[in-house]
């Protein structure tokens, strides 16, 4: 039950954090706002977090969320090439609709600096764990190629998300990143398929 609790107000203070990054901007949200939309105290917040910065990471905690979302959703008998662009797909228009391109490159620049912890690479998380299942799945039901191992497939899926939200980034948003994913993706994936 605790840990429960310590979930929840970590996620309170999360989704407070990021609705008002997006409401406000990142660099006109304060902590004690966050505290306040949170209904924390400035303990838990400082129990959690080092402080404003220390939630740029806690992006892939969002994202993992929508995949969990999307997991539900998603219809087990959708092959595995499908489920992978569905959650493409979705992932982007989320993106696209909810995370200001400024906090997204500030994501990949924290990222690229980090001596800690990276956390877009943490193969512990919903992201991959989901990835590695839909595409253990895919090779069992002989849909996608066994020439590589699931790891492998999934760091590749993983490295091309982060490449066009990378060039997204890059090019200031000036395209829509669902549909550019949506011509891109199926062609990089199309070596994902069995023979």
């Amino acid at each position: 039950m605790a840990k429960r609790s310590q979930r929840n107000t970590r996620g309170r203070i999360v989704n407070a954090a990021w609705k008002l990054f997006y409401e406000q901007g990142y660099e006109h949200t304060t902590v004690e706002e966050i505290i306040d939309l949170s209904n924390t105290s400035k303990g838990s917040f400082y129990h959690y977090f080092d402080g404003k910065d220390a939630l740029l990471s806690t992006l892939s905690d969002l994202f993992d969320d929508k995949y969990e979302a999307l997991e539900e959703v998603m219809p087990p008998d959708m092959p595995a090439m499908e489920k992978l662009l569905f959650l493409n797909r979705e992932l982007f228009e989320t993106i696209e609709n909810t995370v200001p391109i400024e906090l997204l490159s500030q994501l990949f620049a924290t990222q690229l600096v980090t001596s800690g912890e990276k956390h877009l690479l943490d193969h512990k998380r919903t992201y991959y764990r989901l990835l590695r299942r839909i595409i253990a799945q895919g090779q069992a039901e002989g849909q996608l190629s066994k020439a590589r191992s699931v790891n492998e497939l999934s760091k590749l899926y993983a490295l091309c998300e982060r490449g066009l939200m990378y060039d997204w980034c890059l090019c200031g948003g000036d395209y829509n990143l669902r549909d550019y994913a949506a011509q891109v993706m199926p062609q990089f994936l199309a070596g994902f398929l069995s023979d």
